[in-house]
């Protein structure tokens, strides 16, 4: 395929399928807030740990030896995924164990893994 092939070479705008698509469209605040939950999918550490917890529960000792990582930088980014809601704490004793949020987390990268093997 040309590139000619993809551009648009009429000037008509269908007014009728530009309202309709504007009608069902997010918030401003919705897109920056999504764009900022992908951002948390962009680095190969933070999928490692979302990838692990999407397996098992885990504490940050147990990930850091999984990974290869120091404690303090598994702690790191488990932080930014609990900010961004990905992961949540269970503190037992001493012991404090990750878990994903919620199944939603884990249907992305279950999607996110299936799109790249495509």
């Amino acid at each position: 395929m040309r590139r000619n092939e993809l551009a648009c070479d009429a000037n008509i705008i269908h007014a009728e399928v530009v309202a309709r698509v504007r009608a069902g469209m997010p918030d401003e605040a919705n897109f920056y807030d999504l764009a900022n939950l992908y951002k948390m999918f962009a680095d190969n550490t933070r999928l490692k740990i979302l990838w692990a917890l999407s397996q098992e529960e885990m504490c940050v000792c147990d990930l850091a030896a999984l990974l290869g990582k120091t404690k303090s930088a598994v702690s790191h980014q488990l932080k930014s995924l609990r900010l961004a809601n990905l992961v949540r704490f269970n503190k037992q004793g001493k012991n404090v164990y990750y878990s994903l949020v919620d199944c939603h987390v884990r249907d992305m990268l279950e999607n996110g893994f299936a799109h790249s093997a495509e």
